[in-house]
């Protein structure tokens, strides 16, 4: 029996390939409402899925024909679902490009508050064509150094309140003890940031701050200021070769998954797209078309090359989803290699990252 492997959704409209709101059986307008996202994510939490991830783009989705239009910002997507879910982590894309840091630590700070502990963080950059014109600014350049610094600024503004700061004595009046928050005091070439934070520190100290990765630059952004990469290998060969290039963080292997029963039914709904689409979709990772003991064999093979767990993107939703929760787990269950019980604790301690010190408070010895 092996030891358990962590296992993340990827969650994007209805579904990753772009034609799946054409069958889908939940009206493409579902999209724009709170139940569907909760919906969606409680499914996950019923499976013991350890994270989601909540897709988003600077710019508007649709750069492929007749792809669904037009999304929600993720991290309010994720601050809805956070009252009501528990267990599972929660962890929105949220650009560093045109966007402050400050703002980016209270937003997911709040999330973390409103979570219990439960917050990430995708960091992404926004590079594509014509993003820069939506806020009439100039196109940015050296986005993943400035990426690096932004990760930089929102961790020391995460630190910058002591977890003790709020001492709330009604006979002073003092509700935060002033000594326990500290300016950050960053200056570099894109933010000079003095802090403090306007959030208390978040019950995770600080949220796991996670990337996708899948050349040379971004690899090195996320080797050396995430917490979790998400990669994209064809095989457990590349597998290999991905591993060395990212050093530190936890690796998840990304995977689109098409998952029935019976693996021409796969097949079928997968071509069935396809047509619709127009052409056969080749999106960045590789596409996993067929039984839940087939993607077993396939997650365990390259689990032995060396990741350290997988980011599952249903193909269609909800029907893809439904299919890793309720065909996958128990396949992975008998196997010996996935949890039957929802572990408690914050998203870090979930994935066996260790606590987040505070840099600005000397521990007594």
């Amino acid at each position: 029996m092996s030891s358990p492997f962590p296992l993340a959704v990827a969650l994007d409209g209805l579904g990753w390939h772009p034609a799946a709101w054409r069958t889908s059986p939940v009206p493409a307008t579902a999209v724009f409402g709170a139940q569907y996202w909760v919906s969606l994510v409680r499914e996950a939490q019923a499976g013991l899925i350890d994270l989601v991830t909540f897709e988003d783009t600077f710019g508007p989705p649709g750069d492929e024909p007749g792809e669904l239009t037009g999304r929600l910002d993720a991290v309010l997507v994720a601050s809805r679902v956070a009252p009501v879910t528990e267990h599972i982590g929660l962890v929105p894309v949220a650009t560093t490009t045109f966007t402050e840091p400050f703002h980016l630590s209270t937003a997911l700070a709040t999330l973390d508050h409103l979570s219990e502990g439960r917050a990430g963080w995708q960091v992404r950059v926004s590079d594509r064509p014509g993003e820069d014109r939506l806020l009439g600014r100039a196109p940015a350049t050296a986005l993943y150094d400035e990426a690096a610094d932004a990760v930089e600024v929102v961790r020391r503004l995460w630190d910058s309140w002591a977890d003790d700061a709020v001492i709330r004595d009604a006979a002073t009046g003092r509700y935060v003890d002033r000594d326990k928050l500290h300016h950050v005091d960053f200056v570099g070439e894109w933010f000079s940031v003095k802090g403090p934070s306007i959030v208390p520190r978040p019950p995770q100290g600080r949220p796991v701050v996670a990337a996708l990765a899948r050349s040379a630059v971004p690899y090195e952004f996320a080797a050396g200021s995430t917490d979790l990469v998400f990669v994209t290998p064809s095989d457990a060969g590349d597998v290999a070769a991905i591993l060395p290039r990212v050093p530190g963080p936890m690796v998840f292997a990304d995977l689109v998954v098409f998952l029935d029963d019976h693996a021409g039914t796969a097949w079928d709904r997968r071509t069935r797209l396809d047509t619709l689409h127009g052409s056969p979709w080749r999106p960045d990772a590789l596409v996993f078309t067929g039984t839940p003991e087939q993607l077993a064999d396939l997650l365990l093979d390259w689990r032995e090359a060396g990741v350290d767990g997988f980011r599952l993107r249903p193909g269609a939703l909800p029907y893809d989803l439904e299919a890793i929760t309720r065909l996958l787990v128990p396949v992975l269950q008998d196997r010996g290699v996935f949890r039957t019980r929802q572990p408690g604790g914050t998203l870090r301690s979930r994935l066996g990252l260790p606590p987040a010190l505070n840099r600005y408070e000397v521990p007594v010895a």
